[in-house]
């Protein structure tokens, strides 16, 4: 959620809306306990950066309370009147929604208590230039915290599956291809102190999935998305996303199969 609708590599439409809630909800005690090691809470004014439909937005604002504000930034106009709409259901008047894209994120000078960016900074052409700007919006003593992929190739179906494997390169190579960066987390604790925050904290995260589990649907879901979309822009053949799918399907019924997911970094810069 970078820029605009029709350059978020995923979309906007209701199937990535819809998947996006559920990856929310698999990932939110991850996103609350990071939180709360970030020293985020009420009263504070936090930026939620590329907010999408603004799942964890509304999360953060309830975190915040009426004392607090919430500032979400995101470039789909769509995922942004999702936000308004739910904030407004919900009676959350501490959210302030700008339709953006994060290069050009312009906040006052020390404006705000902690910034959050999950799964951002792996689609962004310029990751050095939106941390430096973040960088700049913080107070002093206040924490930028990120989650997104480090060393996504290592993703593992086991048994091991030929054609698996194929689907997770194309994927690396379709992200690369569209100026993101699946293995950004590489980069980012250098990033954070070249824009004078001091790495706080670096902690990794690899789940395992088993058939039938929440965990095993959330890359279900973006599999059924997505592996279409490689074969339209030539990364995958249709005979590749024919196999693929049938392995899916067939590792789905299948109790002895287990899915290492992508592996991700969980960092934390402070301002000090």
């Amino acid at each position: 959620m970078t820029s605009s609708d029709e350059d978020y590599l995923l979309g906007s439409q209701d199937l990535e809306l819809a998947r996006l809630g559920f990856q929310h909800r698999v990932w939110a005690r991850y996103a609350f306990a990071q939180w709360e090691r970030a020293g985020f809470g009420p009263g504070q004014t936090l930026l939620d950066l590329g907010c999408g439909p603004g799942f964890a937005t509304v999360d953060l604002a309830h975190l915040v309370g009426p004392a607090g504000r919430v500032i979400a930034v995101d470039g789909s106009k769509r995922f942004v009147g999702h936000l308004e709409a739910t904030c407004a259901a919900l009676g959350l008047a501490q959210v302030e929604t700008r339709l953006g894209d994060v290069h050009g994120l312009d906040l006052p000078a020390a404006s705000v208590d902690g910034a959050y960016a999950r799964w951002v900074l792996c689609f962004v052409r310029d990751p050095e230039s939106v941390i430096r700007r973040v960088a700049r919006a913080l107070r002093p003593g206040a924490a930028l915290a990120i989650l997104d992929y480090f060393n996504y190739l290592a993703v593992t179906l086991a048994p091991r599956s030929e054609v698996f494997d194929r689907v997770v390169r194309a994927v690396f190579e379709s992200w690369r291809g569209h100026n993101g960066d699946l293995d950004v987390m590489s980069r980012v604790p250098q990033l954070l102190t070249g824009a004078g925050l001091r790495v706080a904290e670096v902690r990794p995260i690899v789940r395992v999935a088993r058939p039938g589990s929440a965990l095993w649907e959330w890359p279900g879901g973006f599999f059924r998305g997505f592996v279409p979309k490689l074969v339209e822009e030539g990364y995958l053949t249709a005979g590749d996303q024919q196999a693929f799918e049938a392995e899916w399907r067939r590792r789905s019924g299948d109790r002895t199969t287990f899915l290492s997911t992508p592996p991700m970094l969980e960092v934390i810069g402070v301002k000090d």
